[in-house]
């Protein structure tokens, strides 16, 4: 489990920073816009600047996954970009859902290798 967690962390980590920096500096082509809801909100993402926000939190939790350092915090960081790829892949374009799938699998094997420090939250009643 230790290497499986290791290599998640590192894919995890390695494609945030890749797909964060892509928000930045557009080095992976983009497609036709799709069309329909999921192309209005893309579209709403771009215009109000909401994905540079979005891209800085992929890349800052993306390179504390690689540097090992502060995993944790780059699990939290990371984990409602993550709700809401599923939820827009789930709900608006299923193309990417494989994906996205795989990013919460690999997300899931790096928490359970951190759970220790997420128990406090399942604390029914914290004193």
């Amino acid at each position: 489990m230790k290497i499986a967690a290791l290599i998640a962390r590192l894919l995890l980590g390695l494609i945030f920073v890749v797909f964060g920096l892509n928000g930045f500096l557009h080095f992976i082509p983009m497609g036709p816009m799709p069309s329909g809801l999921a192309g209005q909100f893309i579209g709403a993402l771009f215009q109000s600047h909401y994905v540079l926000v979005v891209s800085a939190l992929q890349v800052a939790g993306g390179v504390l996954l690689l540097v090992n350092r502060y995993v944790p915090l780059g699990l939290v960081l990371l984990g409602p970009v993550i709700v809401n790829i599923l939820l827009f892949h789930l709900l608006m374009d299923p193309k990417g859902l494989p994906l996205a799938i795989v990013v919460v699998i690999l997300w899931g094997v790096v928490a359970l290798r951190h759970r220790q420090s997420f128990s406090g939250i399942f604390v029914q009643r914290a004193s």
